[in-house]
């Protein structure tokens, strides 16, 4: 559905798209993942016609995507992240104009608006102005105008920023049925394990490239890493096969169960010693710990989890 070819971008001598390649078959769940500012919208605005790219190849749907823009837009669905709704017209309104923009007409416009309204919760809404929603209602309206018609290819950018609970369940629900029905879709996200609901396939973009693309499971198994660190509030203690990072004690080697681990390096502590365990850092190999390790960004108290505080 989506074929994208040594696609490169240029602003001023700064390369923000430096050989992309990327594949998108039918039903198939593609989480783009990157840092802010590695290109993940400049690489979904080029497909979706809105941005000129400096050479390359994209086709969507078997379509030259750069030389026919618009023949290639008519078989793609886009929800960029910034809200695009009419907030003076009901939900109803903004939902039948973005379904006459798609081409539905008559009775199945109706039946359209009426099916995804429901999927996304909002059928109880639709008299009501798209301003006075909530934020939660808002971003599922807005995901419901770039669905309502079954497109080849669907680029869905940070769709859950801001929404409930609620609002999330709902719109990643509306993604498994789309892929269901064979529906491409490109998923962007800084919510990892929104990827691991899904069950995505997984591309990262870094430095302009493709750094690594597979499913999910794959990825983690291949890059993802276990940790554990001991942490105190004096003098580290000396332990053999750990060594002192700051007022830590970690493992001179991988480990594969961390939790393991930490109670073996327990178990040996000198009870005598002076300084006082304060607790035990554990991070368990998971998407998260992979995708640092692709972009090598370090590992920060953020990324652990603390079993003892």
């Amino acid at each position: 559905m989506l074929e994208v070819t040594d696609l490169r971008k240029t602003y001023g001598e700064r390369p923000v798209l430096d050989g992309v390649q990327l594949t998108v078959g039918a039903g198939q769940i593609m989480g783009l993942l990157g840092a802010n500012g590695a290109g993940k919208t400049t690489l979904i605005s080029i497909i979706a016609g809105l941005r000129g790219a400096d050479s390359g190849s994209v086709r969507v749907a078997g379509l030259d995507a750069l030389r026919q823009p618009r023949r290639a837009a008519r078989h793609i669905g886009l929800a960029p992240q910034e809200l695009g709704l009419y907030p003076m017209l009901t939900v109803a309104q903004n939902l039948a104009f973005f379904a006459r923009l798609a081409g539905l007409r008559g009775g199945g416009r109706r039946r359209r608006v009426a099916e995804i309204a429901a999927a996304l919760d909002l059928a109880d809404q639709l008299g009501r102005c798209a301003g006075e929603l909530s934020g939660g209602q808002q971003r599922r309206l807005h995901t419901a105008m770039a669905v309502l018609h079954r497109t080849d290819v669907l680029f869905l950018d940070e769709p859950t920023v801001g929404a409930d609970v609620r609002s999330r369940a709902g719109i990643l629900d509306v993604v498994r049925a789309m892929a269901a029905e064979g529906t491409a879709i490109v998923y962007t996200t800084h919510n990892l394990m929104e990827l691991e609901q899904l069950g995505a396939d997984i591309a990262v973009l870094h430095a302009g490239r493709i750094a690594v693309e597979g499913h999910l499971d794959d990825v983690v198994n291949r890059y993802a890493t276990a940790s554990v660190g001991l942490r105190f509030d004096g003098a580290v203690p000396a332990l053999p096969g750990w060594h002192a990072d700051g007022s830590r004690l970690t493992p001179d080697l991988p480990v594969t169960d961390p939790a393991a681990a930490a109670a073996r390096a327990l178990a040996a502590l000198d009870p005598n010693q002076a300084a006082c365990l304060t607790g035990v850092d554990v991070t368990h190999p998971s998407l998260e710990t992979a995708y640092l390790a692709i972009t090598g960004q370090p590992r920060t108290s953020e990324n652990h989890h603390a079993l003892v505080a």
